[in-house]
């Protein structure tokens, strides 16, 4: 095993396969920059393209880019407020309030030092406990699911510090528009008004583009009289090393981020979106100064892109192992791996040690290679972005348009994505966040699945009730629930307690 690891690794940097692993990171990086284009997309289209090459060669450069997209995604999420993959919505509570103050350049840094971390330790984690963590995951049923999804929805009053009320409503809104299509157990149509093209529901990508970047869009024409360019990228001396420092003086962030997006991204079906949201409500509950998400500070950034790149390597335990892809980029690699007459088990680590570990390692290097590009070249990605309002608005709407359609060659989907824009719009004018809308919409499905098929595994075994409360894990995330649900009464009331003595 250590004869094949040590093979593997060095087989990284032989020529050829370091130059893929570094075209694969930089075209992740670019992938990201564009707002609805996805990894797992632009992992699909890449496949055909390893069937020429060796084994090694086209799995390490399908991993530098899924590493590399989990980077890019926060350039748009900081400099116009648009996520260019659903992994980066917690990053644009604070990067773009960061791009507003000119901080673009701590925004970007502090998101490409936080993914190396967050991908070096997930991997560390892949490589040292892959088995224990796989068995972890694959005790996760629907009573376990449902219960992580109730605990995910406790994230709405960290999301709404303006108002819970409104971050309810939005959470509602989000849940109510995720029963719209084909009902997952019993097969009824909801919501589809007659229109066949509602019946596979509404996709997150759609929903994600037309809450966030529309309404960004309709915003900079608003304010295009008084800036003519949004988020603008200036590169200053120093800030690179400065913004660096102060992450290093908080290990407890990055290393609490990084397995928050490890273990979540074992769980299949979980994914990074989750994984980014979860980890910035953990920085907030345990941030000695909460007032300051959402208005501009890089420990909002770190924590959702560490956790959200710890995803990568998460989502790859239980693939490896257990042939379960973690996430739905995962999947694609599972099938690459078939491709080349890979199946995932035991003899993954034995019989194909050496390329297995070169996938493994490939992720590790990769995180390096994608904080260079990111450190140095983030002022190249963000000139990606960076025009003129009367450029980048019609840009922006026109790439929107583009990534809408491709989910699903759908044009139903890009009236959607132009409904919620106005939406989005209209909803941000009377103070509500999309956060949880769009928190609402991922996890509705999630709730729904596991609650009625734990219902009727728990009729089958004698007690809903013993089903839903007496499951190990179950009773881990319904604790975890209460905590999170009651955290900012307590926090408040503590916070009282310490201005009164």
């Amino acid at each position: 095993m250590l004869t094949q690891a040590a093979v593997a690794f060095g087989n990284i940097f032989a020529w050829p396969n370091f130059a893929f692993l570094a075209l694969g990171t930089f075209v992740g990086i670019v992938v990201g920059c564009l707002p609805g284009l996805t990894a797992t997309m632009a992992l699909a289209l890449l496949v055909p393209i390893t069937f020429t090459m060796p084994p090694v060669q086209g799995l390490i450069m399908l991993g530098g880019l899924y590493v590399g997209a989990m980077y890019g995604d926060a350039i748009p999420a900081t400099l116009i407020n648009t996520p260019g993959t659903p992994s980066a919505i917690a990053t644009t509570f604070d990067g773009f309030p960061l791009a507003r103050k000119g901080m673009a350049q701590h925004s970007l840094v502090a998101a490409a030092f936080s993914s190396m971390i967050g991908g070096l330790v997930g991997t560390v984690m892949l490589l040292f406990l892959s088995p224990p963590l796989a068995k972890i995951a694959i005790q996760f049923g629907p009573a376990e699911y449902f219960w992580m999804a109730i605990f995910g929805l406790t994230i709405i009053a960290t999301l709404s510090t303006e108002s819970i009320l409104k971050g309810l409503i939005g959470g509602a809104l989000g849940l109510l528009l995720s029963t719209v299509g084909i009902s997952p157990i019993a097969g009824d149509v909801r919501f589809t008004f007659g229109l066949s093209s509602l019946q596979g529901g509404i996709d997150l990508i759609v929903a994600l583009i037309g809450f966030f970047s529309l309404p960004q869009v309709l915003e900079m024409v608003e304010q295009c009289r008084l800036q003519e360019h949004i988020g603008a990228f200036a590169p200053r001396p120093g800030v690179n090393v400065q913004v660096i420092k102060e992450l290093i003086r908080k290990p407890g962030l990055l290393l609490r981020s990084s397995l928050v997006g490890t273990i979540i991204g074992i769980i299949p079906g979980a994914g990074g979106n989750i994984a980014g949201l979860v980890s910035y409500n953990e920085a907030v509950r345990w941030s000695s100064n909460p007032e300051q998400f959402g208005r501009g500070t890089i420990d909002g950034v770190a924590a959702s892109e560490a956790a959200n790149s710890a995803v990568v390597p998460g989502a790859l335990t239980p693939l490896l192992t257990l042939g379960i892809p973690g996430s739905p980029a995962a999947a694609v690699i599972l099938g690459t791996l078939l491709l080349h007459g890979l199946r995932p088990g035991p003899e993954l680590y034995t019989e194909f040690g050496e390329i297995t570990y070169a996938l493994i390692f490939s992720l590790m290097v990769s995180s390096g290679v994608m904080f260079i590009m990111g450190l140095w070249g983030s002022q190249w990605f963000a000139r990606m972005i960076n025009f003129p309002v009367s450029f980048l608005a019609p840009m922006i709407t026109f790439l929107s348009i583009i990534g809408s359609y491709a989910i699903r060659n759908n044009y139903l989907d890009v009236a959607a994505m132009f409904g919620f824009g106005f939406l989005g719009y209209g909803s941000r004018k009377l103070g509500f966040h999309p956060g949880p809308i769009v928190l609402g919409l991922i996890l509705g499905p999630m709730a729904e699945q596991g609650l009625v098929q734990g219902m009727i595994i728990g009729r089958a075994s004698g007690s809903i009730i013993n089903y839903f409360f007496c499951r190990p894990l179950s009773t881990v995330f319904i604790g975890l629930s209460i905590i999170s649900a009651l955290w900012p009464l307590l926090a408040k009331s503590y916070r009282r307690q310490i201005k009164r003595g």
